[in-house]
């Protein structure tokens, strides 16, 4: 069955929604700004009552998103930011609305809930940020370490490379043989095979794996030193390695060159973000309300430009979260504790057997 798209959604009307999204809809856009388009559909009825449910269509970027209906009313059961942003849309923002949307009402899924959801978002973005920070502040080098670099030869009280000792002894790691000392974590025995009759396996496989070869040792063997390995550093290293040059690869290089500019330290539009939506939780703790428009596009840019240091802006936001915490403990509007599950389940029912009566009628 033919897979729908983005151009199929237009050309079958099958669109209930859609709205600008994005700093155009918070009323944060620059003239650098992308435009963001999200919205919700509805399958045909063949795709819906068949096995080819598609409950979400994007584009390459995540620019441009539509939920599938019921999709979209389980994002508003789970609180999701996106989704509430969605159905809160200003109106100089929406698009498209087809009247059935109005069986869905905003506050069936404005609660406590929304403490976690868009409090917690922000502070999985303040993590993201603390990341971000390390990975801007501390490049790391193309060249890849190998496991040898994190292998010591003991020598008396102290420790000494194992590349460093190798060269000063004139050794060469294949022709090594390692033998686990036991009840040691990692430490193991060293002896070396001159003319490399003796088959040791050298001190590391060939592919990248995260532990060292051993060897079959013959009784007679002399052992020559003993070697420590921290496996801890290398997989520790390894992973960032991993993360760091994915990050290089996927990173938005316009973004990237802005937050260098004004050396931070920091993914400032990461850090607005944060803050809009710290600050969207303390308007549904005080008003009850989704205010996707922010009254504070000045404060926010601010932001966005790099005009405070990171350790600042951290400070800020973790008393904000703690405010935004104290305002939903306190709940000064009366908010419900849940969501209104059965009324949306209820709502998406009627939905469903509007869109889909003439399928019915027809068959």
């Amino acid at each position: 069955m033919h897979t729908l798209t983005l151009a199929d959604l237009h050309s079958q009307n099958l669109i209930l929604l859609e709205t600008v999204s994005g700093s155009r809809a918070y009323g944060l856009a620059t003239p650098e700004s992308d435009w963001d388009i999200k919205g919700v559909f509805y399958l045909p009825p063949k795709q819906y009552f068949s096995l080819h449910y598609t409950p979400q269509i994007a584009n390459e970027s995540n620019d441009i998103v539509y939920y599938e209906l019921g999709r979209f009313v389980e994002l508003l059961l789970a609180s999701n930011p996106h989704a509430l942003e969605l159905l809160a849309a200003p109106t100089d923002c929406i698009r498209q609305r087809a009247p059935i949307m109005d069986n869905l009402r905003l506050d069936w899924f404005v609660s406590q809930a929304c403490q976690h959801s868009f409090a917690g978002y922000a502070l999985g973005q303040i993590k993201k940020a603390r990341g971000l920070n390390k990975k801007i502040n501390n490049p790391m080098s193309p060249e890849k370490k190998s496991l040898l670099d994190f292998c010591y030869i003991i020598q008396e009280n102290d420790t000494i490379d194992l590349p460093i000792w190798l060269a000063e002894t004139n050794r060469q790691p294949e022709k090594i043989g390692l033998a686990a000392v036991p009840h040691a974590r990692n430490l193991f025995a060293v002896f070396y095979d001159e003319d490399g009759s003796l088959g040791y396996r050298g001190v590391a496989p060939k592919n990248m794996a995260n532990s060292l070869t051993v060897s079959s040792i013959p009784p007679h063997a002399k052992r020559v030193a003993y070697l420590s390995f921290n496996q801890d550093g290398y997989s520790s290293y390894y992973r960032e390695y991993a993360s760091y040059w994915q990050w290089v690869r996927e990173r938005n290089e316009t973004r990237y060159q802005n937050n260098q500019a004004h050396q931070g330290g920091y993914d400032s539009k990461n850090m607005m973000h944060t803050f809009r939506l710290l600050q969207m939780a303390r308007d549904i703790a005080v008003h009850g309300e989704i205010r996707v428009r922010r009254d504070n596009r000045d404060e926010l840019l601010a932001i966005k430009q790099g005009s405070l240091d990171y350790e600042t802006l951290l400070s800020q936001a973790e008393q904000l979260n703690q405010e935004v915490q104290d305002l939903f403990n306190e709940n000064p509007c009366r908010l419900p504790e849940q969501v209104n599950y059965e009324a949306a389940e209820c709502a998406l029912i009627d939905m469903r057997r509007e869109l889909y009566r003439a399928y019915f009628q027809a068959a």
